[in-house]
């Protein structure tokens, strides 16, 4: 099965690592982000130290690949939610259930630190596209 690599315009000016990875894959009907952070159109991280902006801006992000990949929020089965700090979580969650308000994705949601002091939250998903 060939694998198809992900990179959506909206997502090509953010600052690129010196690690390899892809915003997202896709082989045959699945598919994977990388985990999202809030990367604005500038570069530079919105909403510093504002969960609900940022948890806005990474939902963007996300859903950014899925569309690249043929996908959109109706075909996510799970997502990883990584929290800087877990006091975060009910407002991450508020955000989180304007984009899932029925039949949402499986979930796992964990306190870890980021990449970087002012990243809040970090979001990854699986979807399943169909053939």
């Amino acid at each position: 099965m060939p694998r198809k690599i992900l990179k959506p315009e909206q997502l090509k000016f953010q600052p690129r690592p010196t690690y390899p990875y892809s915003p997202g894959t896709r082989g045959g009907s699945i598919l994977y982000t990388a985990g999202q952070v809030a990367w604005g159109s500038d570069g530079n991280i919105v909403g510093v130290g504002d969960i609900e902006a940022q948890t806005r801006q990474t939902l963007s992000n996300v859903e950014a690949v899925l569309k690249e990949g043929g996908a959109d929020w109706t075909d996510v089965l799970k997502c990883n939610v990584y929290l800087k700090d877990m006091k975060y979580f009910q407002e991450m969650n508020n955000i989180f259930s304007e984009i899932f308000p029925d039949n949402p994705p499986a979930r796992t949601t964990v306190q870890t630190p980021l990449a970087e002091e002012c990243m809040l939250v970090e979001i990854d998903a699986v979807a399943y596209v169909g053939d």
